[in-house]
């Protein structure tokens, strides 16, 4: 009975530092996750602020991906030859290769593009959910009718502006986007160092005691105790 004792007594003291190591590294990653969000929804603000910048900047960050794809894919597409892969690798990667270059080198132009093809989603997204709520008429009708009304408003705003409309609606959206993504972030990670904090703070302490409970004073008689032959 005592060499039970004194090995949960041995196992609790041994777990306990683990336990706190990893409660604090968590509450460390957290943290740093909660920096980064800071660090994007400040980056989605300023871009909010500076719209043609943000624009530029989206079109040369979309052009060096589509670049960097484009290097990944025709290495894979040279990996895989012999294969019925292979040209359709081949033929993809330079798509994306020659996209990119066009977009590093005409941003402007890129950034018109892009507002026209996302005009007209809007406005085609916008017509099928108007049509689709009037037909259906289903539980959700009248959110959908809102949705179908703004996508459709949305898309003639930016049509009747165009192209002036495109120094300032992809920098908006994607500043958007950052500042959503960073708020997300910054929750999550003050959310998660709070549920860390507050599961470290309600866990029992562990010390040399018997976790089983108190050991009986000496000359109480126990009931359940056997008595000595």
């Amino acid at each position: 009975m005592a060499r039970s004792k004194s090995a949960k007594t041995a196992t609790s003291a041994e777990t306990s530092p683990t336990d706190t190591q990893g409660a604090k590294q968590l509450s460390r990653s957290l943290g740093w996750l909660a920096l980064l969000g800071a660090i994007l929804a400040l980056a989605g603000i300023v871009g909010l602020v500076y719209t043609g910048v943000a624009t530029l900047t989206s079109m040369f960050l979309f052009g060096w991906l589509l670049l960097i794809g484009g290097v990944v894919g025709l290495l894979h597409a040279v990996q895989s030859r012999g294969t019925n892969f292979f040209w359709l690798g081949v033929v993809v990667a330079a798509l994306n290769l020659a996209a990119g270059v066009v977009i590093i080198r005409r941003p402007e132009v890129a950034a018109e593009a892009l507002t026209m093809f996302a005009a007209l989603l809007f406005l085609t997204g916008g017509v099928f959910r108007l049509v689709g709520s009037l037909v259906v008429r289903g539980p959700q009708f009248g959110w959908t009718l809102v949705q179908g009304a703004f996508g459709l408003l949305l898309g003639i705003l930016v049509l009747a502006n165009w192209p002036s409309s495109s120094q300032y609606v992809i920098g908006c959206f994607f500043s958007l986007a950052l500042l959503f993504d960073g708020l997300g972030l910054l929750a999550t990670g003050l959310g998660g160092r709070r549920i860390v904090s507050m599961v470290a703070d309600d866990r029992p302490p562990h010390g040399p005691s018997d976790p089983s409970g108190p050991d009986e004073p000496s000359g109480t008689n126990n009931p359940y105790k056997p008595k000595n032959a």
